[in-house]
């Protein structure tokens, strides 16, 4: 009976092994987010502008 737990002692660490590590690709950035990216740069340039002014006339 003792030869089925060799075999498989034997065969255990094959199956094991891990994979080496694949680094991930970036994606190139699309038109959406381009568009998105230059709507909230707008919007934080409008909110600027309100605070400078709101602080301004005091």
């Amino acid at each position: 009976m003792p030869l089925p737990y060799i075999i498989l002692a034997v065969l255990m660490p094959a199956t094991a092994l891990a994979e080496a590590f694949q680094r991930p690709i970036p994606q190139p950035q699309t038109a959406q987010a381009e568009i998105s990216y230059f709507a909230a740069s707008v919007l934080l340039l409008a909110a600027l502008i309100a605070v400078q002014w709101l602080i301004s006339r005091r």
